[in-house]
């Protein structure tokens, strides 16, 4: 038996001590480096762009950074809507980007019309850029037949074309999945029902646009990473592709802001659905993979 006295016990202690608080520091860092998660604030990534959207209340979306896209074609998709640059479906409010989508008969200068408009923004031909870290923090509206996102396509699309200009869907949702958004990516041969997408749901019957949350994606060659809240969900990689499939993520893409109304994913609206309805975006912030 060896007996110790009591300073030099409070030593040992407090030497456990440290060892411990090391051991537990070293086994958070492993398990950060192993699910791919970073935080901008630990200095892993540069913000070089962003949008605070702090003009004044009633002003437009700055001219400087987005792009309203106008039309009512159904972009593809037979969506209902259509977009506008008007203040009524896109402004700024209290420090936050409003985007309306409304229940009205509007006809548009190419002489299309529809019973629903809303907005649709990009910083196309403003700002692109290849890899790094895209975010946003976004309340989502609510009802069957709505269809908010935030997402990204490749700069290329006037001369590529979609889907070879590649698209990166940051955060979907349909209305009539209140606790679900869903992340994909597409490109050649991995489009709609064919698209790698992974849905992200919270737990029970909480409804995204109840709060606001920050959508995010880390873009790197070879993968791309989908998070809300700072949680890791989905990890893709060029090893998913088919064969056949190209991996078309390796050139500048730029960012979209928009509420859909209805449309082959989430249907229409519907007796249920109720107008006005807002997404709240209080910033869009992109950043660049920090040098050692």
């Amino acid at each position: 038996m060896i007996i110790i006295d009591s300073k030099m016990n409070r030593g040992l202690n407090q030497t456990v001590l440290l060892v411990l608080g090391l051991a537990l520091l070293l086994l958070s860092t492993i398990g950060q480096a192993q699910s791919g998660a970073s935080d901008p604030k630990t200095g892993k990534w540069n913000m070089v762009w962003s949008d605070e959207f702090n003009g004044p209340n009633g002003s437009g979306p700055d001219p400087g950074k987005w792009v309203l896209e106008v039309g009512g074609e159904g972009w593809g998709n037979q969506e209902l809507e259509y977009y506008t640059k008007r203040l009524q479906n896109a402004y700024i409010q209290d420090g936050k980007l409003v985007i309306k989508a409304l229940r009205e008969k509007y006809t548009g200068a190419d002489g299309i019309t529809r019973n629903y408009t809303s907005a649709r923004m990009t910083t196309s031909g403003k700002f692109s850029q290849t890899y790094g870290r895209f975010e946003s923090r976004i309340k989502i509206p609510r009802g069957q037949g709505l269809w908010p996102a935030f997402w990204m396509l490749g700069n290329d699309i006037g001369s590529a074309g979609w889907p070879a200009c590649g698209e990166i869907d940051i955060m979907e949702n349909i209305g009539k999945e209140p606790s679900t958004v869903h992340g994909s990516i597409h490109g050649p041969g991995y489009t709609g029902e064919v698209g790698i997408e992974a849905p992200y749901r919270l737990p029970g019957t909480k409804s995204f646009a109840d709060h606001f949350h920050v959508f995010a994606v880390e873009w790197e060659p070879s993968v791309i990473r989908l998070y809300v809240d700072d949680h890791l969900y989905a990890t893709r990689t060029r090893g998913e592709l088919r064969p056949g499939w190209k991996w078309v993520f390796d050139h500048p893409f730029f960012l979209l802001l928009n509420v859909a109304v209805g449309g082959d994913w989430p249907g229409n609206p519907d007796a249920s659905t109720v107008f006005p309805q807002t997404m709240l975006v209080d910033y869009v912030r992109v950043y660049r993979r920090s040098t050692p």
